[in-house]
Parts: structure tokens; sequence; C-alpha cells
């Protein structure tokens, strides 16, 4: 079984290779998940607060690839 670590360094390694679409997409349904968790947590239907909190770590590594790729230079036009 593999650690926490070495499974948070696997999906970040996949977030980098997926496109800027994909990466946004992605963005908004951990989102979406996390309003749903927290409507539910709130109304008393559950008790996953250790989801909520790995969602939200998941949407902070999602903003920060694409945070990383507005930084970028974007790639000369080939002539």
């Amino acid at each position: 079984m593999k650690r926490r670590g070495e499974l948070v360094k696997e999906q970040k390694e996949q977030a980098r290779e997926l496109t800027l679409d994909e990466v946004r997409g992605k963005e908004r349904d951990l989102s979406d998940q996390l309003f749903r968790l927290k409507f539910q947590h709130a109304s008393g239907q559950t008790d996953t607060l250790q989801k909520i909190r790995e969602l939200r770590r998941a949407i902070a590594r999602v903003k920060t690839i694409l945070r990383e790729r507005s930084a970028e230079p974007a790639p000369a036009p080939k002539a």
C-alpha cells in the first residue's frame, strides 16, 4: 500500500500532464463536489470532514497548476 505522500506526488504528476481545459474542468468538478459535501455536512447528513479537507487540498493543487501555467511564457508561434 502506498503512503499518502506518494499518492499526492502521483496526483500532481497526473494533473500536470492534463491540458489547460482539462485542468479547468477538474477544478470545476472538485469545487462542485466540495459544495455538495459542505452542504451535507452543514445539514448533518454526513461526517466527512476528512473528505472535505482532501478536496480543499486537491483544489489548491489544481489552482497552483493553473497559476504556474499562466505565469509561463506562451510558446512562440512557428513560422
